[in-house]
């Protein structure tokens, strides 16, 4: 309640044949704002090419400061990034110290929402109690 998304469609986005916030919205139950532009990790860009890395990264960290601030006027809690990509998951977590954003995979956010805070912890006890077999059952 009270939690406010942007989402980051990755530039590989696995959502191709149906638009991605119309998708994160109704799966959130929420508004989902785009936040534009590549975020720099881009699989081993981050890694292979730094230099090329830290230009794309600046122009994102302006894009979420906007998406926050566009949040501004309405009253709420937290704003939330969200994206579908492990690499991109990666590179949004650096962001976190200069937009206050914390970031996290949308299905993470749909497993918080719907099964509480607590669904890892309690999957992992149901795993270690009877095995993994028996939670996929």
């Amino acid at each position: 309640a009270g939690r406010r998304y942007l989402y980051h469609d990755p530039c590989h986005s696995p959502m191709k044949t149906h638009p991605p916030l119309r998708v994160a919205g109704s799966l959130l139950r929420s508004e989902v704002r785009l936040s534009d532009r590549c975020c720099g990790e881009a699989g081993t860009l981050a890694v292979s090419r730094p230099d090329i890395s830290t230009q794309i990264r600046f122009r994102k960290q302006q894009e979420l400061q906007a998406g926050v601030r566009a949040f501004g006027d309405q009253e709420g809690g937290e704003v939330k990034i969200l994206t579908s990509c492990p690499a991109c998951q990666q590179g949004l977590l650096r962001y976190r110290d200069d937009t206050g954003l914390d970031s996290d995979y949308i299905v993470v956010e749909l497993a918080n929402q719907r099964l509480g805070d607590d669904w890892r912890q309690r999957f992992i006890e149901r795993a270690r109690d009877g095995g993994i077999e028996r939670v996929l059952l």
